[in-house]
């Protein structure tokens, strides 16, 4: 009885995507997106498609293997509700791999910077660029997190309008998402194996089976928050800084509570786990302006509708 209920839940949280909703994905996709460099370096120009494409065979070629990838975040929620009010501002690909060692989160690090010399315009002398070079051209942020619960690194490429593209490689993640409108993951190998194998285009009756999960837990559910723009989550407590700095993003973005009531607890829970996580007046700051920089750029009066929300 225990696995049927297993097999049950894992069913509620999977969706397949429409027509409609897979043209979005492969938009997205093969969009080209700057990565801007520092300094002298020159921009380069990739897509999704290219670079999950060529990161995940480099990784092969290293001797670690690619579970799946999934594109995350705001872009998934784009692609599942074009008009959902949270825009598409964040790239974010998840590839699932074991990371039992440093070794393993070493080599993933060198195959992505290695892969960006692929997008390098041609005449640029690609011999002499070492990876360390490269990441102080392109990369925005890298972050390795190693704990008995979570074992995940990210590094995020630089983009000056806000959309940077994140790659993030998970072996274990102990929270996935912050609230029900951000659960959303989009697994991508079928489509990727449609791109290297067809030579025919996507069309309405002619695309892959494309499967999207909401990590909340319940898809349908889920999906309904993001059409009508409502607010839930599940434990805010186990969230790093309670989840309140995207609590209020989404306030200011007029979603509104799925219950009002509940809410009024779970802004409790919001508000203590984001002072014990930042004690410190500084670092609430920090925070607070970071948050701010990713989420607000080139947006003033929702930005100081944000503060006074918050």
């Amino acid at each position: 009885m225990a696995e049927e209920g297993s097999s049950t839940r894992d069913c509620e949280s999977l969706s397949v995507l429409n027509w409609d909703q897979v043209s979005r994905l492969h938009e997205v996709l093969t969009e080209v997106v700057p990565v801007h460099g520092r300094g002298n370096f020159p921009t380069l120009e990739i897509t999704l498609k290219d670079i999950v494409q060529t990161v995940r065979s480099q990784l092969e070629e290293a001797g670690i293997k690619v579970q799946d990838v999934r594109l995350n975040g705001s872009a998934a929620g784009h692609v599942l509700v074009k008009d959902n009010g949270l825009g598409c501002k964040d790239l974010d690909l998840i590839f699932h791999v074991a990371l039992p060692t440093e070794t393993e989160f070493q080599l993933v690090r060198d195959v992505v910077l290695c892969s960006l010399l692929n997008f390098l315009p041609e005449g640029v002398n690609k011999l002499k660029i070492s990876p360390v070079t490269l990441k102080e051209a392109y990369v925005q942020k890298l972050v390795k997190v190693c704990t008995e619960a979570d074992r995940w690194s990210l590094i995020s490429l630089s983009n000056k309008n806000g959309r940077n593209v994140e790659l993030k490689f998970v072996d274990s993640i102990r929270r996935q998402f912050e609230f029900s409108v951000d659960s959303f993951q989009i697994i991508l190998d079928s489509l990727l194996f449609f791109y290297d194998c067809s030579s025919n285009p996507t069309s309405e009756h002619f695309h892959p089976t494309v499967i999207g999960e909401s990590v909340y837990g319940d898809f349908e559910e889920a999906f309904d928050h993001l059409q009508n723009r409502l607010i839930a989550t599940k434990n805010p407590e186990e969230i790093r800084g309670g989840g309140l700095l995207k609590y209020s993003n989404l306030l200011v973005r007029d979603f509104r509570p799925a219950d009002q009531e509940e809410i009024k607890t779970l802004e409790r829970y919001m508000c203590s786990r984001f002072f014990i996580d930042f004690p410190d007046i500084l670092e609430q700051q920090r925070k607070l302006e970071t948050y701010l920089q990713n989420h607000f750029a080139e947006e003033e009066r929702s930005k100081y509708d944000y503060l006074m929300i918050l």
